[in-house]
């Protein structure tokens, strides 16, 4: 039993404990089109979306109840949710951590449940099982619409799927049309000669441009539906992506987040090489080949650079702020994934002593005067709710014991 101390597995419990009691529902990163006040407008103009989208995105505190931005549940962080509650169940069966603050949670249940909600709210009307976000984003170039489907939310509805195999025979074949999806409606196609392939990031996504990690993440879809099926089609596709992915590799060993470069404000921030490196790690873990085994070592050290000795994030490879939570959630993912179990505590802890504010509830973002005190339930509660998850994991197969953190 615990101690006064709280340990990770603790904090973990009180974090899926505020999703649920939420039904896994909240404000997101990118909402700001939601808000009923730009509906009631009587027009329809992209400059007028664009200031409310990024009001309400770059306030140093929460407007989103004074604009009326609708809460709703997020489909990747559904998914997210998803494989943290099965996760949960796991590991709460190895030692008796006592009764959940409201008592007998099934966590089984609750991941059926949300995995239930992936498929009945899948985008339809494509070539393979697929999802997106439920509000609309108004881009430069464009405007996402609710349901647009993307390769990055279907890639972890695709994860959620396979890890609940247990729980309903139905769902890996549901989640190996999601393949199709990318093939078809994301415009797979070779290039480098025959020597690669890329994808698109979305159905309207333009082609003057390649987003990297969306690649990446496409690429890890493919290779998980590979493992699962054994279908040599599926590796080779996802080999022709990385392959492509690893020539595209900076020297100093991380990634732009698009092809080229200039066209994103973006650069090598760090989430999104985290992403890419696990889609590596993935493939290298799933296939035992040794491929990339450089590209991946180089990344490391790359992406180890982007964290303070203590933990700390960079947002990317010139600049240490704002100091994001889903840097944090993505770093002890990849560190973990790496064996650096050390390393993934030391951000977890930073995390804790930062951004942490008690009772299962995460902040967005450590800007270098203030901290943005605003709770997002994918961006915040999902991603680090994840994160521990699949590193207490990690942990409990390594043998070593839940830590007792400290809450600063």
């Amino acid at each position: 039993m615990e101690g006064n101390q709280p340990t990770i597995m603790r904090i973990l419990r009180e974090t899926v404990a505020y999703a649920r009691h939420r039904d896994y529902t909240g404000w997101d990163y990118g909402d700001g089109m939601s808000s009923k006040i730009r509906q009631a407008l009587p027009i329809d103009n992209k400059w007028v979306n664009i200031a409310f989208q990024e009001t309400i995105k770059r306030s140093p505190v929460n407007v989103r109840p004074l604009f009326l931005v609708e809460q709703r549940r997020n489909y990747k962080g559904t998914a997210l949710f998803a494989m943290t509650n099965l996760n949960f169940h796991r590991l709460k069966t190895d030692i008796d951590y006592g009764t959940d603050i409201v008592g007998g949670t099934d966590y089984l249940d609750e991941a059926h449940q949300l995995l239930q909600w992936l498929i009945d709210n899948q985008s339809t009307g494509y070539s393979g099982f697929c999802g997106g976000h439920k509000h609309q984003i108004q881009h430069l170039d464009g405007r996402g619409v609710p349901n647009d489907p993307d390769v990055v939310s279907t890639s972890y509805a695709v994860k959620a799927l396979l890890s609940g195999t247990d729980l309903d025979s139905r769902y890996p074949e549901i989640a190996r049309t999601a393949a199709d999806f990318v093939v078809e409606d994301l415009n797979y196609r070779e290039v480098d000669n025959g020597d690669g392939a890329i994808i698109n990031y979305h159905k309207n996504h333009s082609e003057e441009y390649y987003t990297i990690n969306a690649g990446a993440l496409g690429a890890r879809l493919l290779i998980e539906l590979y493992d699962y099926f054994g279908d040599e089609k599926l590796r080779e596709r996802s080999t022709k992506i990385l392959d492509h992915i690893a020539r595209k590799q900076t020297d100093v060993g991380g990634w732009t987040y698009r092809d080229p470069p200039s066209a994103s404000h973006l650069s090598m921030d760090s989430h999104h090489n985290g992403f890419i490196i696990e889609a590596l790690q993935q493939y290298r873990s799933l296939t035992g080949s040794s491929r990339y085994d450089d590209t991946i070592d180089r990344a490391l050290t790359f992406y180890r650079g982007l964290f303070d000795p203590d933990g700390a994030p960079h947002f990317d490879e010139s600049n240490a702020y704002p100091r994001d939570i889903h840097a944090v959630a993505q770093g002890i993912l990849v560190f973990t994934y790496a064996g650096d179990l050390e390393f993934a505590e030391r951000i977890l802890q930073w995390t804790l002593d930062n951004l942490y504010a008690g009772d299962g509830q995460f902040y967005y973002r450590k800007q270098r005067f203030y901290t943005k005190r605003i709770t997002l339930m994918r961006w915040c509660q999902a991603w680090m709710a994840y994160a521990m998850s699949e590193y207490l994991t990690a942990q409990r197969l390594s043998g070593s014991p839940d830590q007792t953190v400290e809450i600063g």
